[in-house]
Formats: C-alpha cells, sequence, structure tokens
C-alpha cells in the first residue's frame, strides 16, 4: 500500500533528520542535508531519491547545484502531525522542546507555536475567521487583512487550501495554515515585526512587532 511505502520512507532515522531540518521552507544541497543526516554523501543521495520517489521532497536545479525541499504544505502537516503522534499523550503534556521554538517558528511557511496560537485564536474571537476546520473570511477579516497589505486574491488562486486549522505539536492547538497562514508570515517578515534566525525555525518577534500586534490585534507577546 501506498501508505506503507511513504510510512516506511519516513521512519528511517537519517531520512526523518533531513525532512525535519527542511520544515523551516529551506530548500537545502544534498551536501548540507548529508551533514544533517550524519552521513556520507552516497548514502545521503539514496536516501534524497527514495524521499523524491515517494514524493516527500522535490529537487530544483540553479547552476551546478540541485536544492531539495519538502514537497508542499501537506507533506509539512504530515511531519507536524506525526510529531503529536510520537510525542504520546500520557498524563498532562509537557514539551521539552527549546524554549525559542515553543514561542514562535516557522511551520514550513506559516506562524507556529505559542504566537501562531495566539494569533488564531484572536482571529477567531474578533470574528475575522468564519468556519471550523477549514476557515474563510469574513468581511472585517477581509479589511483588516488588506489593511497589512496583504494579496488576498492571489492567496485564494494558489493551488492549496486558502485556509485551515493546523494543529500545533508543541501547544496542541491549532494555528493557521494555508495559503493565508503563508501570507501572514510573509507581511510579518516585510514589516519587520518578526526575524527568522539563519537555518532555524526560530522566529523572533521584534520591539515593532510586539508593539504592533498589541495595538492591531490585541495580542501581547
Amino acid at each position: 500500500m501506498a501508505i506503507s511505502r511513504v510510512a516506511a520512507a519516513i521512519g528511517e532515522p537519517a531520512r526523518v533528520r533531513m525532512l525535519y531540518c527542511l520544515l523551516d521552507g529551506h530548500a537545502r544541497t544534498s551536501t548540507e542535508l548529508a551533514v544533517v543526516a550524519e552521513v556520507g554523501a552516497p548514502t545521503a543521495s539514496a536516501h534524497l531519491n527514495r524521499l523524491k520517489q515517494e514524493r516527500l521532497l522535490k529537487v530544483s536545479t540553479q547552476g551546478k547545484h540541485r536544492y531539495y525541499s519538502l514537497d508542499g504544505p501537506d507533506v509539512a502537516s504530515a511531519l507536524e502531525a506525526l510529531n503529536i503522534v510520537a510525542s504520546g499523550s500520557r498524563g498532562d503534556f509537557v514539551p521539552n522542546t527549546p524554549h525559542r521554538l515553543l514561542a514562535a517558528r516557522t511551520c514550513y511557511d506559516h506562524i507556529a507555536g505559542n504566537l501562531g496560537v495566539l494569533l488564531h485564536n484572536r482571529f477567531r474571537s474578533v470574528g475575522w475567521l468564519s468556519g471550523q476546520n477549514s476557515y474563510n473570511l469574513t468581511a472585517k477579516g477581509v479589511e483588516a487583512f488588506e489593511d497589512l497589505g496583504m494579496d488576498l486574491e492571489a492567496a485564494r488562486k494558489s493551488r492549496r487550501k486558502f485556509a485551515y486549522a493546523c494543529l500545533d505539536w508543541s501547544e496542541r492547538q491549532p494555528h493557521i495554515g494555508g495559503a493565508l497562514g503563508s501570507a501572514i508570515l510573509t507581511a510579518c517578515l516585510q514589516k519587520k515585526w518578526v526575524d527568522q534566525e539563519v537555518d532555524s525555525r526560530v522566529l523572533r518577534v521584534t520591539a515593532l512587532g510586539r508593539r504592533e500586534m498589541l495595538a492591531r490585534f490585541g495580542v501581547q507577546v
């Protein structure tokens, strides 16, 4: 079965390290991924070919270099969900994730962690989002997000879901995934409300970002 093949491809430790390294949305070369996976170049090449075969990775060529990245947000969502399953559910959930990742991080191309959950819950409470697991924008939501300079028309025309509840593996509550989630992260980066650390999923909220999110959204971070 296809599920068995995909599960087997994900399940090898070196391939797991490669996949989770790419959850920050950045593309990397086979050499970089070999270092992450702690394997030699020939072994890394074999692992990458297997992940491509199962449509977990895609590759793009630029000059002499080949860059690998996750094959879309669905792969990222599946990896995030596996984190929840792997951490178990006995007793009260206490994440052992470093604090910086708990506070704010990328989940492929949208905001996760405590910040992502705070924004999701606030947008729901003020009536900017409608629906349950699959979201649309209310008239107030359209006005609010357009005021941020977001191109909602482009987000709606993308081939992915517009917006949905993406279960956050550290918070165990949803943050906003989909094209809208990507647009929110892009806007926050462009406005210098958050900075992304190099080669990391960590997002750092700037002093400007703290002021603006409190003023615009009523979210204190």
